[in-house]
């Protein structure tokens, strides 16, 4: 497809370490802090609790090698979306990412106000603590971040290396320190299993999925990565493997501190970890780190949507406005704006964090799962030849994505009323499709 008249190309600007920083930062972000409680619950013992991070752990990383072989053969601007319109068509690709869109804008902001939450308290007087500083916390997060972007995609990356950087130490000084200090639970204190085996492992699996999500989300940067076909694979697959090693390792402190009990009774684990560990003073040392995995996550998510909206642009589904990027920052003006949209609106309607837990998975599943599929389209037309293959295809993939409706389908048995909502909200992506098209689609020039 040629260019639209208004479009400016993506000079690629971003090293593979930048993309692991990437990977590493969109999938730890708030839930490593938060559902290992709702992992313990679902699970009720310790060999099921383990079974379900190190079980979903090794389809995650199942996931992250289709993922790389799937961006190294197709490393575009918004890939993501790009590769199910070239696959599957224009309008599935628009009703799936207009899903994402709005479940990335709220889940950013979701992840910003937990994030302010927990540095509220630590850094604020007592009669200060309220909701309303919350807020302002959280809206001073993301309007930083987003003017931080603003200035560039190198500044942005930065600051995400920094960012990520920070969190790496201090889950693994959280994790080591409680193995070698924190004293050890009682034995026998757990959850007494209520369900069958097969169900609480599916139960505990739901969270764990959460927590290891958004790697998926780096093909939207593969026009900003240098030599992409050989580098993505290692960016995508070495962020994925660091994000497995430091939950193992962090679910080992929580349960050697805590007990499968005492994780289940906690919303959040890390902070009784770190009392556990630390003693009071310990809690202002993990609601600061939770913070800055919020953040992170925040600005990982500003960093790669607006190239989504870039390869939405192209096929004429949004203005042209989407087209133009600042050839000095590599920024979309329109598409980070657009993203602050879906990120502020959403904020004052946001409900728990288990119903936003329920929505996300079952949509964020559904939509993988689709642009999974395509792995084995650009293997039959053979695009992108010449790049990383990886082992174990078909049956890898394939375990994969049942793996992924499976758990779609548990998510939608708990909750049908959010399974239900997200059905909505990706059909009526259907129409804003064709009023899009109608509207902004590049008409071809008369040749003379």
């Amino acid at each position: 497809m040629s260019a639209a008249p208004d479009s400016t190309p993506i000079e690629a600007r971003l090293s593979a370490f930048d993309v692991s920083m990437v990977v590493f930062s969109l999938v730890v972000g708030i839930g490593i802090f938060r559902t290992p409680a709702i992992v313990a619950r679902g699970a009720g013992d310790t060999p099921v609790f383990y079974a379900a991070w190190i079980t979903a752990g090794l389809i995650s990383l199942i996931g992250a090698l289709t993922f790389a072989e799937i961006g190294s053969r197709y490393p575009r601007a918004g890939g993501y979306y790009r590769v199910v319109a070239d696959c599957y068509g224009a309008t599935p690709a628009f009703m799936l990412n207009w899903a994402q869109t709005l479940m990335q804008g709220a889940g950013a902001a979701a992840v910003a106000f937990i994030g302010a939450d927990f540095l509220v308290p630590v850094v604020l007087p007592t009669h200060w603590q309220t909701p309303k500083a919350s807020f302002a916390v959280a809206l001073g997060t993301m309007l930083a971040l987003l003017a931080l972007n603003y200035r560039g995609i190198k500044p942005g990356a930065h600051a995400q290396n920094a960012l990520s950087g920070l969190k790496i130490l201090m889950i693994v000084g959280l994790a080591v320190t409680a193995i070698a200090l924190a004293p050890h639970a009682t034995a026998g204190a757990g959850v007494a299993p209520a369900s069958p085996l097969a169900l609480r492992l599916s139960a505990a699996l739901i969270p764990c999925f959460y927590a290891y999500g958004g790697y998926q989300l780096t093909m939207n940067l593969g026009a900003d990565l240098k030599n992409a076909k050989s580098r993505f694979p290692r960016a995508i697959a070495g962020g994925m493997l660091v994000v497995i090693a430091l939950y193992l390792l962090l679910n080992i402190g929580y349960q050697r501190a805590l007990g499968i009990g005492g994780i289940a009774r906690s919303d959040l684990a890390a902070a009784a970890l770190a009392r556990a560990t630390f003693g009071p003073g310990g809690e202002t040392l993990i609601s600061v780190a939770v913070f800055l995995s919020a953040a992170g996550f925040v600005n990982a998510t500003i960093l790669q949507m607006p190239r989504s909206y870039y390869a939405m642009a192209e096929d004429g589904v949004l203005p042209r406005a989407f087209l133009r990027v600042n050839p000095r920052t590599q920024i979309q003006d329109a598409g980070l704006a657009f993203f602050a949209a879906t990120m502020l609106v959403p904020a004052f309607m946001l409900g728990s964090f288990e119903k936003l837990l329920d929505y996300i998975i079952f949509t964020d599943t559904l939509t993988i799962a689709a642009v999974a599929s395509t792995l084995f389209v650009l293997r039959r037309r053979r695009t992108g030849e010449g790049g990383y293959r990886m082992r174990g295809y078909p049956l890898l993939p394939v375990l994969y994505i049942a793996s992924l409706l499976a758990v779609a389908a548990r998510a939608f048995s708990v909750d049908p009323r959010i399974g239900l909502a997200g059905f909505a909200i990706l059909l009526t992506g259907w129409p804003l499709f064709l009023l899009g098209r109608r509207a902004f689609a590049v008409r071809p020039t008369m040749n003379r």
